[in-house]
């Protein structure tokens, strides 16, 4: 008699300000569906991290689907440092900026459909101090928006967008970075500097027009000011990013110092405020479900 696949399914309960209910219930019915066994995990803020681990030890997933945030994905991924068990993404999140530079579907049965498909890419990690990123960090007042965004009450993106423009007007910009990248030193003031292995930010803002999520290298996006009509040019998917505007640097390792404390956060989460950063592309890659239409040079195929 063939063993059940074994399912572990990850949800945030409150990203995005979303109810999840609907979405358990969704999963429920397409994993009786295919005869596969689930179990169900409920992140609390309470060592998360160390649960999952537990949980992966135990059960053995073949396959761990995360419905929530970028966030919520990243958790995830550092619960699987020492496992090779592909990720699903259900997006539910305020942002889901991993899950548009996927081109995941935003119906909930087509999600579902290639989260448990067989249609694999492979993701680039970096290890940034001592965490995993996914997607895009950064320095400044992205970082300072999304710290007033998770001390309120308000979730999705209109939380981002009521508190847009207070952290406009109370944020100390421009900062001082000092980057050591690729043998080189350079200084440089600016608003927000990003480590970013995606191209775009949830918002779908593309801020990293030549970035690929498999290619062993990262950029630095130094952004000088705050320049609408350029910030307003990255809404579209084929840009060009004005040296005045930004400046990019790719590499597959740098250092950053700050002259004074700057707000910092990874794949949406804040961290704090901090003065250094160490950046390297992480030796572990994470294997992500994705669309078949997917770029096939991308694509690795395995079936549970």
């Amino acid at each position: 008699m063939k063993v059940k696949s074994q399912i572990l399914l990850v949800v945030n309960p409150i990203s995005g300000g979303i109810d999840k209910s609907k979405l358990i219930e969704a999963v429920k019915a397409e994993i009786n569906t295919r005869n596969y066994s689930l179990e169900i995990y409920k992140t609390s803020d309470n060592n998360d991290q160390e649960a999952i681990e537990k949980i992966i030890l135990k059960f053995q997933p073949e396959r761990i689907l995360v419905a929530g945030g970028d966030g919520t994905i990243q958790l995830v991924a550092e619960a699987l440092k020492n496992h090779d068990i592909p990720i699903g993404i259900l997006p539910a999140g305020s942002a889901n900026g991993l899950a548009l530079n996927l081109n995941l579907p935003v119906n909930i049965n087509e999600q579902l459909k290639v989260a448990l498909g067989d249609s694999f890419f492979k993701l680039d990690t970096i290890q940034i101090n001592d965490r995993i990123c996914l997607h895009i960090a950064d320095l400044g007042i992205n970082a300072e928006l999304i710290r007033n965004f998770q001390n309120s009450n308000i979730r999705g993106k209109l939380g981002y967008l009521l508190h847009s423009i207070p952290t406009l007007i109370k944020c100390e910009y421009p900062f001082e970075f000092e980057i050591e990248a690729n043998g080189k030193q350079i200084v440089q003031k600016g608003v927000l500097l990003a480590i970013a292995n995606a191209n775009k930010f949830g918002t779908g803002a593309n801020i990293n027009p030549s970035g690929k999520l498999n290619d062993s290298l990262f950029e630095l996006i130094i952004f000088k000011n705050l320049n609408f009509v350029e910030i307003f040019k990255t809404l579209n998917d084929q840009i060009f990013l004005d040296p005045e505007f930004a400046e990019i640097i790719s590499t597959s390792s740098a250092r950053i110092n700050c002259r004074i404390l700057v707000s910092f956060q990874i794949d949406g989460q804040y961290i704090g405020k901090i003065s250094k950063v160490v950046a390297a592309i992480g030796h572990k890659k994470i294997e992500i479900a994705v669309p078949s239409s997917f770029p096939k040079s991308f694509l690795i195929v395995m079936k549970i």
